[in-house]
């Protein structure tokens, strides 16, 4: 029982982590990649779509991406949706549309440090979180007479270890974005 609460905590922590490193795929470094595109919904008959199930994205150079749409239909909404995406992007329009990225500025380079920030909080958070749940489930146990005072003491202290080491992690991966961010 004791395994499967630790096991689960685990888990779930590691799931935090994996969010938290899609957050940061999206922080803008200066270099393009098609992930940055990731999150635009594009209106498709009337239906919210991903842009990546109605274009196919690319990557031109360092600091552009091209976007082909699959119906040539879809250039001005797919246009308006990246424009509309509060990336600061631009995107130039033809035939396939081109989005050149802006280099960096020192104030957006600490804008995109904030963000990260934030989103590191609130990967802790969630990880707190996770380790208040499962110390309430092990004390409920000992309280029910399932486990002895030994085993919820000791159980404890293996959640906390597991909690610190995940936002040990959660800081190296802000100081490796952060890092990243601050490369000219």
């Amino acid at each position: 029982m004791l395994e499967d609460l630790k096991k689960d905590c685990a888990v779930r922590m590691r799931k935090s982590l994996d969010a938290l490193e899609q957050a940061f795929s999206r922080v803008r470094t200066g270099r393009a990649h098609p992930s940055m595109l990731k999150d635009v919904m594009v209106p498709y008959y009337g239906t919210d779509t991903p842009l990546m199930q109605v274009a196919n994205v690319n990557v031109d150079d360092a600091r552009t991406l091209i976007v082909q749409p699959y119906e040539r239909t879809m250039v001005a909404a797919i246009d308006k949706a990246i424009r509309n995406s509060n990336l600061g992007l631009n995107p130039v329009t033809a035939d396939v549309i081109r989005v050149p990225l802006p280099a960096l500025t020192e104030q957006t380079r600490k804008d995109m440090q904030k963000l990260a920030r934030n989103e590191t909080e609130g990967a802790r958070i969630a990880i707190r979180n996770i380790r208040r749940d499962v110390l309430a489930d092990i004390k409920e146990l000992q309280k029910e007479k399932e486990i002895s005072e030994d085993d919820e003491r000791r159980s404890s202290e293996e959640v906390q270890k597991i909690t610190d080491k995940s936002v040990a992690e959660a800081d190296r991966m802000l100081a490796d974005k952060e890092a990243e961010l601050m490369q000219v």
